[in-house]
């Protein structure tokens, strides 16, 4: 494949994109353009190095990566799944390490014991359905909130909730706890299967210069 062609790279927005860049520098893959904090640019160019980077909204990242519109995108394992787009998952880059969990008061324990029809607030509620359904068999009523989760056992509105715990500090502040953990997560590269194929030897090299350094 002629290397006149750029390799774009979609990275989610903020800590991770900070983090990936920081990694990247490490392999020798640099944008200088990053840099500037106040840029008001929304795709960055390495001319030398023929690559392309931009930053989106995580739940974003997938879309770009399976439509083309990126090669590359680095986002969390919890968008991966929620999203499920037709892209492969390459690396866990190693940081931004968290796990999704079942979480609520103790007392709700006893309702994941005994299977019984339960309400669940999430963010993520392919993440959660999947888990019931598929994994627990239990038949649940999933409410999709975009907020603070943790709210949905306190005021009665659900009996648990599906959420990132990364200290578990909030849950513990709030009288909840971790009932069941579903997976781990952290942030991972992912890759249009197009890309893969036709940009085979550039993306192979920066997968194998990653996985040497994490």
């Amino acid at each position: 494949m002629s290397t006149d062609r750029y390799l774009t790279f979609a990275l989610g927005k903020g800590r991770l994109a900070n983090k990936t860049m920081e990694l990247f520098e490490q392999i020798g893959i640099s944008c200088e353009e990053m840099k500037d904090k106040d840029s008001r640019k929304l795709i960055f160019v390495n001319e030398d190095l023929k690559l392309k980077f931009f930053l989106s909204k995580g739940p974003d990242v997938p879309t770009y990566v399976e439509y083309g519109a990126a090669d590359i995108g680095v986002v969390g394992r919890d968008t991966i799944m929620e999203e499920n787009r037709n892209v492969y998952e390459v690396l866990d880059l190693g940081f931004g390490k968290c796990r999704m969990c079942v979480c609520g008061p103790a007392s709700a324990s006893e309702l994941l014991l005994h299977h019984e029809r339960i309400k669940v607030a999430s963010k993520y509620p392919r993440i959660a359905r999947d888990y019931f359904y598929e994994q627990k068999h239990q038949t649940v009523d999933i409410i999709k909130l975009n907020g603070s989760v943790e709210l949905g056992p306190i005021v009665g509105l659900t009996d648990v909730i599906v959420d990132i715990v990364e200290t578990g500090s909030t849950l513990r502040e709030n009288g909840l706890t971790v009932l069941e953990e579903i997976c781990p997560l952290s942030a991972r590269m992912i890759v249009n299967p197009v890309s893969m194929q036709m940009e085979n030897e550039r993306i192979r090299d920066i997968v194998t210069k990653l996985r040497d350094i994490n």
